[in-house]
């Protein structure tokens, strides 16, 4: 099940309420990036063409002019591509060659959530995460060490994901600088749509999913998290076992961004016998590799969870069975 945004862009993983994931690859149109407009993936297409603007420029205007962009990136970073093109539902990657070394080409239909990435990348300098090579900020562009792109944590055990995502954690760990959006800011926002609620999400959730956000509040700020940390934004690397891609920066708190572990990999959760205890355990183990108060972090996933259930039945059309996952997981968390 795939968080949803309901509009919101810090809460959410992708406007539209998608994670980002890689597609299936397709074959290369050309290695001259002068000629990329054929290698769009037709999925990415559809994917990104109805979207209103958020704040700039509408999908449509976006994909007229990817082209035009990727030229330009190309032929400032001396670029030929050299592999199929990926994409996810905000940007398209594509492998290329610089002065005969490796490197991938991410560029980002703009959104809020990918504004500040490649300052929280060259924050971390390669510590824990993707290594960031160059940034284009106005073109929302981005030149990145290559990784194992189809092999995440998906492909291991959960036990030994939930572990490795709690050490990511702690070793992406930094101060925030200023730039960022301050999750206390955010609370403020978040209170009142939990008091408003939705007939669709049970009252006793959304009241105290409110007064958990006040409880929150004091002290949440200051530390730069990678906010949508789950098992697929996690890669293999040559030079790491495991690396994290596609930040969603945030000034927070590490108790906050532990909630994306619950809502991946559902199908496993569903199958549990005792889906509260299953949850739990997820969050257990990555708190204990981060080293993070547990019951902070239960009581954040709590209150992330009631409202991407509020989000989803503010939809046209909500999904009665994502709807669900999203009330019995944020029940798994209540006491």
């Amino acid at each position: 099940m795939a968080e949803r945004s309901g509009g919101n862009p810090c809460i959410g993983t992708t406007s539209g309420g998608s994670r980002y994931t890689s597609s299936a690859s397709l074959p290369r149109h050309s290695t001259n990036l002068d000629d990329f407009g054929p290698s769009i993936p037709a999925a990415f297409r559809q994917i990104v063409r109805g979207r209103a603007a958020e704040p700039a420029v509408s999908g449509e205007d976006w994909l007229a002019r990817l082209p035009g962009q990727v030229a330009e990136l190309a032929g400032a970073w001396g670029l030929v591509a050299d592999g199929p093109v990926w994409h996810g539902v905000c940007a398209v990657v594509i492998p290329c060659h610089r002065d005969g070394q490796p490197v991938v080409l991410k560029v980002s239909w703009p959104h809020e959530e990918a504004r500040l990435e490649h300052l929280a990348l060259q924050a971390w300098g390669g510590d824990g995460a993707v290594r960031l090579l160059a940034a284009d900020p106005p073109r929302w562009a981005m030149l990145l060490e290559p990784l194992l792109h189809d092999r995440n944590l998906d492909s291991t055990g959960l036990l030994e994901a939930c572990e490795t995502i709690g050490g990511l954690m702690r070793r992406l760990d930094r101060s925030a600088t200023p730039q960022f959006t301050r999750l206390s800011d955010e609370i403020e926002r978040w209170i009142p749509l939990c008091r408003n609620g939705s007939p669709l999400v049970p009252r006793r959730l959304t009241e105290q999913a409110a007064a958990t956000l006040g409880d929150l509040r004091d002290g949440c700020d200051g530390r730069l998290i990678h906010q949508d940390l789950h098992f697929q934004n996690v890669l293999a690397a040559e030079r790491e076992p495991w690396l994290a891609i596609d930040p969603k920066p945030l000034s927070g708190e590490w108790a906050f961004a532990v909630a994306p572990v619950l809502w991946n990999r559902w199908d496993e959760a569903a199958a549990a016998t005792n889906l509260r205890t299953h949850l739990r355990l997820r969050v257990g183990l990555v708190c204990d590799a981060a080293g993070l108060d547990e019951d902070r972090a239960m009581a954040w996933s709590f209150v992330r969870l009631v409202t991407n259930a509020i989000w989803e039945a503010q939809e046209p059309q909500p999904g009665q069975a994502e709807l669900s996952q999203w009330i019995a997981a944020a029940k798994a968390m209540t006491a």
